[in-house]
């Protein structure tokens, strides 16, 4: 079987980004109230650096049992510190843990079923992996207002806030690559909208008009009225 029909095969990805503070997370829950199946690489990312599992031990073996918390665990904001300072430790942790994050991806992509799935790629535009999904979805808000989110959310100042979004990829450059934008400008029920707008019309992509795509277009009225 050549890549062409394995791609044939799989259920049809969306793949879903978005900046920080966007409403990423409330997206993914108005898609996932529709029974759309939710994969978050970053949960992904965090499972297969548990306790016990290769990757993590192949960081061990790298980067030094520095990295671990008293109880086994990846000290994240240890190695992050590490990795920031120096481009080759990223490029390496990357190679260790990477392939495991792909492999894990289509196992729980292969299980979830669903007539099209939402895979939440925060990294999407910055690792180049538009093409690695059968639509780029970008939720979008004002710059202005992922500031006030973050100093809300996070306690964040207007200068950290800035330098954050300023270390991330630009609004620009992610509604370049997107098939489909949500604008979430705090309006929930207009979120809740777009959502189901655009579930019909990737049901439609999908070409699940059948049982699947049925019963999930029920799903979704009922969930708008209900």
């Amino acid at each position: 079987m050549n890549p062409g029909e394995v791609r044939a095969k799989r259920v049809f990805r969306v793949g879903f980004t978005g900046g920080i503070a966007s409403g990423k997370s409330t997206v993914a829950k108005f898609f996932g109230a529709l029974g759309v199946p939710i994969i978050d690489t970053d949960q992904v990312a965090r499972e297969v650096v548990e306790p016990g599992q290769p990757p993590l031990e192949r960081l061990v073996e790298r980067f030094g049992r520095g990295i671990l918390t008293p109880d086994g665990h990846l000290d994240r904001p240890k190695l992050r510190e590490i990795v920031f300072s120096d481009p080759m430790a990223r490029t390496d942790l990357e190679a260790l843990t990477h392939p495991a994050i792909g492999s894990a991806v289509e196992a729980w992509s292969a299980a979830a079923g669903g007539p099209y799935q939402v895979l939440i790629v925060p990294l999407l535009v910055e690792k180049n992996l538009a093409s690695q999904v059968d639509r780029v979805l970008v939720v979008d808000c004002d710059e202005e207002l992922q500031i006030r989110r973050l100093q809300a959310r996070d306690g964040s100042t207007v200068e950290q806030a800035r330098a954050i979004l300023a270390a991330q990829t630009s609004r620009a450059a992610r509604l370049k690559v997107a098939h489909d934008v949500i604008q979430n400008e705090g309006d929930l029920s207009a979120v809740r909208d777009q959502v189901s707008q655009l579930h019909t019309r990737y049901l439609e992509l999908a070409g699940k008009s059948g049982a699947g795509g049925a019963a999930l277009t029920a799903k979704s009225a009922k969930a708008r009225h209900g």
